[in-house]
């Protein structure tokens, strides 16, 4: 079709281009063709300024006393000129004429009708994509234009002579076939139609061989047939043809010779047994499937197929392909072909024969299970120093796992389906070569697995002695019963962690914290992991001395000692110790008093802290000094000018001294120089009772508080001091 549109539109091209249009030199007026028939020419013009009609005259040139002549008004600016001599030259002049009859202007062209109408003999389909058409020759025609029309749908082709052939139809279609003549001058109008149907299409054949003796056919349902004739015969012209008539789309030849080719043609035929166009195919039948098919891993990796040879087998192809898809071939011309395999795969194999015909029909497919595949990358993790857990990812192929673990004599087992396993009952302190194996219910086990060498972690050790080396050391000793390891012993208490590291049999724990108890155990460490700690040993420390201790002398031969507690202390043990004596106290308190000190006397000041296990710490302070001794017969003496002496016994002749008098009139003190024994008091007022006090001074603090206080009365006389009268003592120096 689209091969007779393009001469349609080639013949028209050159058509247009001899429509040329002929200018008046000198006033611009011209005349165009637009349509050639066989009979008649139609022009146009444009309007020209000033005229009122148009005369038209068309002139045989070849033909004596033929022409026409035509006049328009001014409103008509084409025309068609009819009755004219098919396949003749005319010389067309055309006018314009003013209202009074005069020629304006004019222009004059020249042009030839078309052929005259061709008559169709006959139109008859013998493909069925085309129609061929018969007519008698039309004088001066130079082509001719066919036109099948089906519907609304037309296709057109342009011929030199009859018969003449238009293409690109539908099969099994009726059309209406109309015929035109076409020279230089034109197209003549279409000839008298007539009907043609084209004929049924082919049926398109697949075709096979599916055995070394038969072949197989089958097509697509044919547009309007009634039914099929196949025939088949061998290429080289030897044997009998086979003809099968058929309503169905498939079709088998059974019985033909192997390996042979043969020439198959189809044609389909509608209702009225009229055949339609015919498909040739040629067919070889192939060869029979190779046997005796054996496989085997001839080496690791490696798979080895082998057949029997094939009559008219020119070479072979075998096919092998994975459980997860992966199809690889081999083409050879020899029985055997090399495969690489893995572990873990069940491989699925078919071998073919192949000649010029094709493939030989599929054999019995085979199948192989290579061995499963080996836990390469397998690790172990100890759970205890006697526990090891083996994890592996899983492998292709593998239904069971076994792992072994072996040491000199003693082997450990463990099966399971899960990709782990856990080694117990291990010693410690021992290297296993660890092995994990694989199985399957098809192949077996795979025994090429390699092993791993893994040490299982140091045995505990024992501790044996726990002993106390100072004041915040302590020593550790235990039995060491490992190659190449570190022993960490860890004292853990409510204080905290105190740790030290050896790599021998002891080591020493410093700056543990007095008066705190521990729990002491060790491990070992090596590469190879660490082991379960130790039993443990309780150790406590002894308790702390007091931070604080105050003496506080409370009588001349009593003082108070009191102190901050000691942590892990319970029971303390206080010392004040001299030359002249010892004084002690034992106490659950933090306070004590101690009798028997002897004044003015220098004292050792020790402690003891006990704790409720009997271990003692002993705790030295800074010496104490008891203070110095109150003076003795202390008396009041009247002196003439209203006075008072008071007068004692010196305990130290170097000792300073004072003297306090307490009255309700006022209090009265003294301080007489170094080694005197008196004291002068004057203008103190009569008729009063005054408390009377000496105490020795010291430079360390006040006044001593406990020396004895004696009641005086003293009177007047007049004026002046009476008499002073000894009331006895003060009950407030009774302790």
């Amino acid at each position: 079709m689209c091969g007779a549109k393009s001469k349609s539109l080639a013949f028209t091209g050159l058509l247009l281009n001899c429509l040329e249009m002929i200018f008046s030199a000198n006033t611009g007026f011209s005349v165009s063709l637009y349509d050639v028939t066989s009979q008649s020419i139609s022009l146009r013009w444009p309007k020209f300024s000033g005229a009122s009609s148009y005369r038209v005259t068309a002139t045989a040139v070849n033909t004596v006393g033929h022409s026409l002549l035509a006049h328009f008004s001014d409103v008509t600016l084409k025309a068609t000129l009819t009755s004219l001599i098919p396949n003749t030259v005319y010389a067309i002049q055309a006018e314009a004429i003013d209202k009074n009859g005069i020629i304006l202007a004019e222009t004059q062209i020249m042009q030839s009708t078309a052929p005259d109408i061709p008559v169709i003999d006959q139109a008859y389909s013998k493909l069925s994509n085309s129609i061929t058409v018969e007519w008698r020759a039309v004088p001066g025609a130079t082509s001719y234009m066919l036109t099948a029309q089906d519907g609304d749908s037309f296709i057109e082709t342009v011929v030199k002579n009859s018969p003449g052939t238009v293409t690109g139809l539908k099969p099994a279609t009726l059309y209406r076939i109309t015929i035109r003549s076409i020279n230089s001058g034109g197209k003549s109008q279409p000839s008298p139609f007539r009907k043609a149907k084209t004929v049924l299409a082919a049926p398109i054949l697949s075709v096979s061989s599916l055995s070394c003796d038969s072949i197989a056919l089958s097509w697509k349902a044919v547009y309007m047939a009634a039914g099929f004739s196949v025939s088949l015969m061998r290429s080289d012209g030897l044997g009998r043809m086979l003809r099968e008539n058929t309503t169905n789309t498939s079709l088998i030849f059974t019985n033909l010779d192997p390996g042979t080719l043969y020439t198959i043609k189809a044609y389909a035929w509608n209702a009225n047994g009229m055949p339609g166009d015919d498909f040739t195919y040629n067919q070889r039948t192939i060869p029979c499937a190779p046997v005796n098919i054996s496989i085997e891993e001839d080496e690791l990796g490696h798979l080895l197929v082998s057949w029997s040879s094939v009559s008219f087998g020119h070479y072979y192809v075998v096919f092998v392909k994975s459980d997860d898809g992966l199809e690889v071939h081999c083409n050879t011309s020899y029985t055997q072909c090399h495969f690489q395999s893995d572990c873990g795969f069940t491989y699925f194999i078919s071998v073919f024969a192949y000649n010029k015909a094709g493939q030989s029909p599929l054999g019995d497919v085979f199948n192989y299970t290579t061995a499963p595949c080996c836990p390469s990358d397998f690790r172990a993790v100890f759970v205890s120093s006697d526990t090891v857990r083996v994890t592996w990812a899983p492998v292709r192929g593998a239904d069971l796992y076994e792992t072994r673990a072996a040491a000199w004599s003693t082997v450990v087992l463990c099966n399971d389906t899960a990709p782990a396993c856990t080694l117990s009952a291990l010693q410690c302190n021992t290297r296993y070569r660890i092995t994990v194996h694989s199985f399957s219910e098809a192949r077996g086990s795979n025994t090429s697995c390699a092993p791993k060498h893994v040490a299982t972690a140091p045995c505990s050790p024992e501790i044996k002695n726990v002993s106390k080396e100072g004041l915040s050391v302590i020593s550790v000793q235990w039995q060491s019963n490992n190659e190449d390891a570190t022993y960490v012993v860890t004292a853990r208490g409510e204080a905290g962690l105190w740790h030290c590291t050896s790599t021998g049999s002891s080591c020493t724990l410093t700056d543990l914290p007095c008066g705190s108890a521990f729990s002491v155990s060790a491990i070992a460490r090596s590469p190879a992991g660490q082991s379960l700690p130790s039993y443990s040993v309780p150790l406590e420390m002894a308790p702390c001395c007091p931070n604080d201790l105050i003496l506080t002398q409370v009588t001349q031969s009593v003082t108070n000692i009191s102190w901050s507690a000691g942590k892990g202390a319970q029971t303390y043990v206080t010392t004040l110790e001299s030359p002249k004596g010892q004084a002690k106290c034992r106490t659950l308190q933090n306070y004590c008093l101690l009798g028997c000190i002897t004044c003015g006397t220098n004292y050792t000041v020790s402690l003891k802290a006990i704790s409720e296990t009997g271990l003692t710490s002993s705790c030295t302070y800074q010496g104490y000094s008891s203070s110095a001794c109150c003076p003795s017969g202390v008396k009041l003496y009247r002196l003439s000018n209203n006075g008072i002496r008071v007068f004692w016994r010196a305990s130290d002749e170097t000792m300073n001294y004072s003297t306090d008098l307490h009255g309700s009139k006022g209090n009265f003190t003294c301080t007489p120089s170094a080694g005197r024994s008196h004291c002068d008091i004057t203008e103190i007022p009569c008729g009063d009772v005054y408390t009377v006090v000496v105490a020795p001074l010291t430079d360390k603090g006040p006044k001593l508080t406990f020396c004895p206080k004696k009641i005086y009365s003293v009177t007047c006389s007049g004026s002046s001091v009476g008499m002073v009268i000894y009331r006895g003592k003060s009950n407030a120096e009774h302790i």
